[in-house]
């Protein structure tokens, strides 16, 4: 970078002055030598990279929002997805499973009974089947809930529901505020470290009151200070650490987004309800095609 460029003034200039009579110290009291000194400050390459760090602290702010939203997003859709779709699935699994072995009842065929056998291993109860089916199954089979929804009555709404308008934007305002990449130190980071578990936790369960409440005791708690000049290799060292950590998240962004959630979620992205509506249909329409196809073979 040239002089000019950066604003400090060249020696020709400093001599034109002189040669007009001003004394250099006269020069120096009106200003412009200060001026051109900061200038100066602001074009060294600690000045520069650490605008370059700023830069990158928020740019990774924001993706790490955006990343943690679609996680909600993904995470609550998944439990509507279970709750509404869940027992239709276990229905048409349980009626291919007796249809199978009706088929291998009627026929004696060894690979009828082979896939009669697959079939039937893939309703058996398995560990943990109540918390991976989210009380969909218990010890008597369906649970009511699931009965009620293959019978199109009522169920109870998910225990965990979409975060509303207003709790999406205390959340960001609170994860732009007190991001734990914006700590100076290891006590600064731990203290933040811990708050926005709290708000990620309040946020997942769109609970507004306690985002409302977390934003009142972050603005009462200290002013993290001000983020100072560092030398050269802590900075290069700081834009390392956040290019590793943008790579991490691509790295989930990229799981979240090519699961089948993620992909239900990007078919619908206005109103992914109308599409579990949709596919609940059409699993009904199935179920009732499999208990016809049923009743034929037992007759």
């Amino acid at each position: 970078m040239t002089h000019e460029a950066a604003g400090v003034p060249t020696t020709r200039n400093d001599d034109d002055r002189q040669d007009n009579g001003r004394p250099q110290e006269q020069h120096e009291q009106h200003g412009p030598r200060g001026d051109a000194g900061a200038s100066a400050d602001a074009a060294r390459p600690e000045a520069r990279l650490a605008k370059a760090v700023r830069a990158a602290e928020q740019a990774l702010i924001e993706f790490e929002i955006a990343v943690e939203t679609f996680r909600v997003e993904v995470e609550n859709f998944s439990r509507l997805h279970h709750q509404k779709l869940g027992p239709m699935y276990a229905r048409l699994d349980e009626l291919d499973a007796q249809i199978a072995e009706a088929r291998a009842a009627r026929t004696g065929d060894p690979e009828d009974l082979r896939r009669a056998q697959e079939a039937r291993a893939l309703v058996m109860p398995m560990p943990g089947i109540d918390e991976l089916f989210h009380d969909w199954l218990d010890s008597d089979g369906l649970s009511p809930e699931a009965a009620a929804m293959l019978t199109e009555q009522p169920v109870r709404p998910p225990k965990r529901v979409r975060p509303t308008e207003e709790a999406r934007k205390l959340y960001r305002e609170l994860a732009r505020s007190a991001h734990p990449d914006l700590a100076q130190d290891e006590t600064e980071r731990a203290r933040r470290d811990e708050f926005i578990t709290r708000v990620n936790a309040a946020y997942g369960r769109g609970d507004e009151a306690l985002l409302k409440e977390l934003a009142e005791e972050w603005a009462a708690g200290p002013v993290p200070p001000q983020a100072e000049l560092s030398e050269s290799e802590e900075l290069y060292a700081r834009l390392n650490w956040l290019t590793q950590r943008k790579e991490l998240l691509t790295v989930l962004a990229q799981e979240l987004e090519e699961g089948a959630i993620g992909a239900m979620l990007r078919m619908a992205p206005d109103d992914p309800d109308r599409l579990l509506d949709e596919i609940a249909e059409q699993l009904l329409g199935e179920v009732s095609q499999r208990e016809a196809e049923l009743a034929g073979l037992v007759q």
